[in-house]
């Protein structure tokens, strides 16, 4: 099992964009044995300490195994929407763990 963060950064004015890549990405997870577990849009007020702006998402994702993950992201739905990502998203950050 393992367990994504991904922390998304998104043009202003560009949100539109993403969320329509996200309408073809996110029912993809499923598809590859993987769970969005969650998806935040933090604002102002859930900011405890930030030493950076933060992100326009945050999301947790699980999937059974890296290959899964691997099929995800070159699946054929999800690679033809894939320039929506590039002209919403700024910069992302995608961090990897496992369950302890």
């Amino acid at each position: 099992m393992i367990f994504l963060t991904q922390l998304v950064y998104v043009y202003p004015g560009k949100e539109s964009t993403f969320h329509a890549f996200e309408d073809v990405a996110i029912p993809l997870i499923a598809k590859h044995h993987g769970e969005l577990l969650l998806r935040v849009r933090p604002n102002a007020e859930s900011i405890v300490e930030s030493r950076s702006e933060p992100p326009y998402e945050i999301h947790i994702v699980r999937f059974e195994r890296d290959e899964d993950f691997a099929r995800f992201a070159q699946d054929p739905e999800r690679q033809g929407a894939l320039h929506l990502k590039s002209e919403s998203v700024r910069s992302a950050l995608l961090i990897k763990g496992a369950a302890t």
